[in-house]
């Protein structure tokens, strides 16, 4: 995966049509079917991994008819990148020549992902010979497949392109395959250009990589340059160095150039269900990366910033968003208010991190416009216009707990951000938010017999929903001000113990992360998308909150289980997993409809693995705090190529949880 190209098959390399298998680029399935058999039968694939986020590799073994004992005398070789380009590499060890017939069996259906993702394909196109390859045609695009050397035989009818190949004793040979688009260019109706692909990146693939002699031809860079820097982990785990390497180079295939402004950057949402710009994702990836730059969070919010709503009415400053799932209990939540309440943490954040005043100021005008809808949206006429609760999707409701804590974390970074540039709302905010944490305490804590617990919602009419879920845990996320502190929180101290020890309990962590519903709770499903499964974004938020308030045992448990979950997901964490217990021996189990890789999990794996070392950044004041988690759950880690203040910024954290800062900006001052 590359974006906008990706490549999806089963685990032996073979694309046959099905399901989702197929080369992707722009959106449309530019290869459906890819199937290479040796002398009429298909090659036995030993191992197919993904060696790299944009690449993977299928090893296997040909046996002809009158071979004798066990050992085959071929071996195939099939790499394969994002960005269309694939390498058959075909080795003898007999002693003899050999003749080995080969066919690769070609077809496309130029159809829509979405539609491939819900099982809706297009009939699959005929083909014409092109070139030394085939050709696709369907309405405004054209696929093509060129080989390198060209086929002796090609037979459009059938999709297929057919050699006889020559093995020296022990020699080998290779088939190079390059598979693009051709999209109408402006203004011309006959005339096509190839979309761009992805270049080659990283430590070679093997032996026959393009790096060598005689490599493949490559398609034109398109990919955007990284936006953060080559940040590495060494830990004791290393596990812990596996899991930030995969989640980065995940990002890095889902980062995704604005159309509108080709130099802002953004993630997006995850593959194959939200390959484009989903707005409260992006901007979570956004945040959560803030520790390896800003350069990430400040092309997503320009790029937020174009869509927000500028005309006068009620919706005026929201940035839009689809509807998602929200679980048995609860209507469909807005993604469009989470990101609006998102938008000015980012940057005020972002701001703390470093990013460039003449950056933040161009920005602050769409922050200002979303706490102007905060502040309208939350702002009730039965209450004598003072606080309300932020309804969530509706005007009329219901008002959800998390959307109350994003809400009272806008308003406050957001007058701390607004305050620094001499804009005269701060105080206003300071003081909703004061409000909004003396009705919360009041109207969403539901005492019980066991200490307690927040509601999930209250309905239009106030009704309390007491079902317990791991939204809770962005209650703990207060957000970040200066001087190494963070916001207060809605909840106070003792409550904040009190959930710290629910998001604990068996009932919330499955040992693998934090199930989205209680297995207490009626509707509990364990592939329930919002309840039951285990969400890697709300267990990372967990834990860094977690972390932040001092429950640093039931922050490391979590921290271990996603550690141990990843481990049998080849450390590409998934969006979310079923959340079944977890027993002596078990893994955890993938969830059918999990985007994979999607950009909230990842940047998840990322933000839980630095909470470990508890930066708390505030390069306005010129300082830089350092809390690390003291248990060291993990145990002695060193994080380098971060990023504080635009400059490198490397810390070491012992055995004992006690910290060492080794690289860090001229003029950062170590806080307390």
């Amino acid at each position: 995966m590359a974006l906008p190209a990706l490549a999806i098959s089963p685990a032996d390399g073979q694309l046959r049509g099905e399901g989702l298998d197929g080369y992707y680029r722009e959106g449309r399935r530019i290869l459906s079917r890819c199937e290479v058999r040796v002398a009429g039968v298909e090659p036995l694939i030993v191992q197919g991994r993904l060696t790299a986020a944009d690449r993977a590799r299928f090893v296997g073994t040909v046996r002809r008819a009158g071979e004798r004992g066990p050992d085959p005398e071929i071996h195939m070789e099939r790499l394969r990148r994002a960005d269309g380009t694939e390498r058959i590499a075909f080795r003898s060890s007999a002693a003899r020549a050999l003749r080995i017939p080969v066919e690769i069996r070609l077809g496309a259906d130029l159809t829509e992902l979405g539609a491939v993702a819900i099982g809706l394909p297009g009939p699959e196109l005929r083909a014409a010979v092109h070139g030394s390859g085939l050709r696709w045609s369907g309405p405004g695009a054209h696929a093509v497949v060129t080989a390198t050397p060209a086929p002796d035989d090609a037979l459009a009818s059938a999709g297929l392109l057919r050699w006889e190949l020559e093995l020296p004793p022990g020699g080998h040979r290779t088939l190079d395959l390059l598979i693009s688009l051709e999209l109408p260019a402006p203004g011309r109706e006959e005339g096509h250009r190839t979309a761009p692909g992805r270049p080659a990146v990283g430590a070679p693939l093997g032996p026959d990589d393009a790096s060598r002699p005689g490599s493949p031809p490559r398609p034109r860079a398109a990919r955007p340059p990284c936006p953060w820097t080559p940040t590495r982990l060494e830990c004791d785990d290393p596990r812990a160095d596996a899991l930030l390497a995969a989640a980065l180079g995940d990002l890095n295939g889902l980062l995704t150039r604005d159309p509108q402004t080709p130099m802002d950057l953004y993630i997006a949402g995850g593959i194959p269900w939200r390959p484009g710009l989903a707005p409260a994702d992006a901007l979570w990836a956004a945040r959560m990366l803030l520790p390896l730059g800003t350069r990430l969070a400040a092309g997503t919010l320009r790029a937020l910033a174009r869509t927000q709503l500028a005309v006068p009415g009620a919706d005026f400053g929201r940035i839009p968003g689809p509807l998602r799932d929200a679980g048995p209990h609860a209507p469909p939540s807005c993604t469009g208010v989470e990101a609006t309440l998102l938008f000015p943490v980012v940057l005020a954040e972002a701001r703390r991190w470093g990013l460039p005043d003449h950056e933040t100021e161009r920005l602050l005008p769409a922050a200002e416009r979303c706490l102007r809808w905060l502040r309208s949206t939350g702002t009730s006429a039965d209450t004598a216009h003072h606080v309300g609760y932020v309804p969530d999707p509706a005007p009329g409701g219901p008002h959800r707990c998390e959307t109350q804590a994003h809400a009272h974390r806008a308003a406050l970074l957001g007058a701390d951000l607004l305050d620094a540039y001499g804009y005269s709302d701060a105080a206003a905010l300071r003081d909703w938010a004061a409000q909004l944490r003396t009705r919360f305490r009041k109207d969403f804590w539901l005492e019980d017999r066991s200490g307690g617990r927040p509601a999930a919602l209250r309905s239009a009419d106030g009704r309390p929903l007491p079902h317990l879920g791991s939204a809770t845990a962005h209650l703990l996320d207060t957000g970040l001000l200066g001087d190494g502190t963070h916001a207060p929180g809605l909840l106070d101290a003792t409550r904040t113990a009190q959930l710290a020890a629910l998001l604990g309990s068996p009932a919330l962590d499955s040992g693998w992360g934090l199930r989205g519903l209680s297995a207490k709770e009626s509707g509990y499903n364990p592939f329930g998308h919002r309840s039951g499964a285990v969400r890697i974004h709300e267990t990372a938020v967990a834990v860094a909150g977690l972390a932040a308030a001092g429950h640093e045992k039931a922050a490391s448990a979590l921290v271990k289980g996603v550690l141990d979950a990843a481990e049998s997901f080849d450390h590409r964490l998934p969006e979310m997993y079923a959340g079944e217990q977890r027993t002596a021996g078990s893994v955890p189990v993938p969830h059918p409809a999990a985007c994979r890789p999607a950009s909230v999990a990842a940047a998840g794996a990322v933000h839980l693995l630095v909470a470990l070392a508890g930066l708390r950044p505030d390069v306005p004041g010129g300082t830089i705090a350092v809390r690390p988690v003291s248990n060291a759950p993990l145990g002695a880690l060193q994080f380098t190529g971060l990023s504080i203040a635009e400059q490198p910024f490397a810390v070491r954290i012992s055995r004992l949880g006690m910290a060492m800062v080794e690289e860090a900006a001229d003029g950062l001052q170590l806080g307390s």
